[in-house]
């Protein structure tokens, strides 16, 4: 069977336990209800996970997966979703990374991977040339993700763009729960341990070799003409024309002077060093050399070599803004060089550098509170900025070495509730059991009842651009819980549609219509705004049935008590989130169809959904 416009039209099966692999073709049905990335991994993750799977058992999936647009021009197109069940929520994961991956996949023949099984040994993944075989690792055991990805494009023979490799680091290995999957020298794909699923499988590294084969779409001159028309409007809209210009460092400075920068962990809202963080300051001390992933015109990504001062020589990448916030302002600590290198550390470590920076902020606050001595922390002093003592202690979370680096391993939930002592009004995290990405939610309310809410572990609905193209108001206030709910409920969909599609957020920053065109170029579908909007609802949808089988409930859709606090400073002061919470959530479930005791999906939505196999399984 010839594969669709867009489409590889392949899925690679890979059984560790029998170190088997076996190849599947989608159907076209398939494809149109779940597109691809987010989509056809959540359709695999429901189909094949029951109840009675632990996230580290064998029948546990990992699934990672491009998109019809993966590998065209439209810019930021290496991208793909990983899809799994989770450690730290134990539910469900969907989380993206960007680089080359997504289109080396599908050069390589496949538009995704399923994982199964537990090896008996450790092994890495090469797929190449329609082919996939599974290769001893352990040779690499203990390799960070540059040292993992340096030996194997040594041991094939290759140029590392041949190559993209991505790999768990020490971090998957020690089953650190907030372990992330990195490749192509710092793209992650973090939330909700997903490195640490890929370490209970002992599957080192996932390796696509970029191949000749190219995958044919329905009208590359449209498809072209849509690619540049969207690079142009991102690269001129307000909204995106700094992140072309000076990539997501922009952020640092909006999030200073709007309130949402998390600084020493919520304790205050201040932190006037920030200048020194925005790309058009840092960018003048370092030598750069363009990084950019597949197809992206943006001016995003470098890497860097730190030329002066105590780091100098020092040679990463450029890290992006919630790196720069969790290794400055939230740990308190004001140098620009030394957030330099703590980024790339927890990447090559392969730690997800959220979780990793609040994990370490919080320990820093219940250090100086006195509720940890340095006979808890195995001997560390732990201080606001002190880039060593942080530096050491990241690195032995990553290893889980010693009593004190074993417990923030195991995520900030389970790390205060263990601790206790009072800590637990410290910690930053949500009752699912996450923590939130490097912001300041309090000042952020969308972005925290999304958090909150989400089925994905991480954010579902994004900051929304263009609502009013998807009926919601265009200026609402973001202080109100009832405009909040009802911006959340017409606009999710929309971000998770997009994560089927193989490319980068940032690149997509345009008209959904732009976007479905786009679509319709590569697959020569007749796709709609509705279309679109349904498939990532259906997804939203089938996420929380998932989750209700595994026990996240709606008993759980809560936050720490100093997450969703009162901040008692900056722009956000005296603005209390808890209190509108409860009309915020109701709002937002009746815009999505679900039920308002529950939370359950109605039988009639999931029924408009073609959902209609989920409803017996919780009605």
């Amino acid at each position: 069977m010839a594969a669709a416009n867009g489409y590889a039209g392949r899925i690679l099966r890979v059984d560790l336990s029998r170190e088997t692999v076996a190849v599947e073709e989608n159907s076209v049905a398939t494809l149109r209800k779940w597109v691809g990335g987010s989509g056809i991994g959540t359709h695999y993750l429901y189909a094949e996970v029951p109840s009675s799977t632990g996230w580290p058992d064998p029948d546990n999936r990992v699934v990672l997966a491009s998109g019809p647009l993966a590998g065209t021009p439209v810019m930021g197109s290496g991208t793909f979703s990983a899809v799994t069940k989770g450690p730290l929520t134990n539910g469900a994961t969907a989380t993206q990374a960007n680089g080359f991956f997504g289109a080396y996949l599908k050069f390589a023949g496949f538009d995704a991977i399923v994982c199964q099984g537990t090896a008996s040994r450790w092994l890495y993944l090469y797929v190449h040339d329609g082919l996939a075989e599974l290769r001893d690792a352990g040779h690499l055991l203990g390799r960070d993700t540059w040292q993992a990805q340096d030996d194997i494009t040594a041991e094939l023979g290759k140029k590392e763009k041949d190559l993209s490799v991505f790999s768990i680091g020490p971090a998957g290995e020690k089953l650190v729960k907030f372990a992330a999957l990195v490749g192509d020298r710092g793209h992650v794909a973090g939330h909700n341990g997903i490195g640490a699923v890929l370490g209970s499988k002992r599957l080192k590294a996932v390796v696509a070799e970029r191949g000749q084969t190219r995958v044919s779409v329905h009208d590359p001159t449209e498809l072209r003409r849509l690619a540049n028309r969207i690079a142009e409007e991102i690269q001129n809209h307000p909204s995106s024309a700094g992140i072309y210009r000076w990539g997501t460092s922009t952020s640092y400075g909006t999030a200073a002077t709007q309130g949402w920068l998390p600084v020493r962990n919520y304790t205050t809202n201040a932190f006037p060093e920030y200048e020194p963080f925005l790309g058009e300051n840092y960018r003048r001390r370092y030598e750069l050399k363009r990084a950019p992933c597949y197809a992206c015109r943006t001016h995003h990504l470098h890497m860097v070599r730190i030329t002066e001062g105590p780091y100098a020589g020092f040679e990463g990448e450029e890290p992006e803004y919630e790196q720069f916030a969790s290794w400055g302002s939230l740990v308190g600590q004001t140098d620009v060089d030394a957030a330099v290198v703590l980024s790339n550390e927890v990447d090559r470590l392969g730690l997800e550098t959220n979780e990793a920076g609040w994990a370490v902020a919080w320990a820093i606050e219940c250090y100086e509170r006195g509720l940890l001595s340095r006979s808890d922390t195995d001997g560390l002093e732990l201080r606001w900025g002190d880039v060593p003592a942080i530096r050491t202690l990241v690195g032995r979370i990553a290893r889980r070495e010693g009593n004190f680096a074993n417990l923030l391993a195991e995520g900030v939930r389970a790390a205060a509730a263990k601790l206790g002592r009072g800590s637990e009004q410290y910690a930053i995290f949500t009752g699912k059991g996450t923590t939130p990405r490097t912001h300041d939610h309090r000042a952020r309310w969308l972005e925290l009842a999304d958090t909150v809410l989400s089925n994905t572990g991480t954010m579902e609905v994004g900051q929304p651009t263009f609502v009013a193209e998807l009926g919601a108001p265009a200026d609402y206030d973001g202080y109100s819980a009832a405009q909040v709910g009802e911006v959340m409920g017409r606009t999710n969909g929309r971000m998770l549609f997009e994560d089927c599609l193989g490319t980068c957020r940032f690149t997509t920053k345009t008209l959904l219509a732009n976007v479905v065109a786009a679509v319709n170029a590569a697959t020569g579908w007749d796709f709609t705004n509705d279309d679109a909007m349904a498939v990532g609802r259906r997804i939203a949808s089938i996420l929380r049935v998932f989750n209700l089988r595994h026990g996240v409930a709606m008993a759980d859709e809560h936050a720490s008590p100093r997450y969703w606090s009162t901040p008692g400073d900056g722009p956000a002061t005296g603005k209390s989130f808890r209190e509108g919470w409860p009309e915020l959530r109701r709002v937002f479930y009746e815009l999505m169809g679900w039920d308002l005791a529950s939370g359950r999906p109605l039988p009639e939505t999931l029924r408009a959904l073609d959902l209609d196999e989920t409803i017996p399984e919780i009605w």
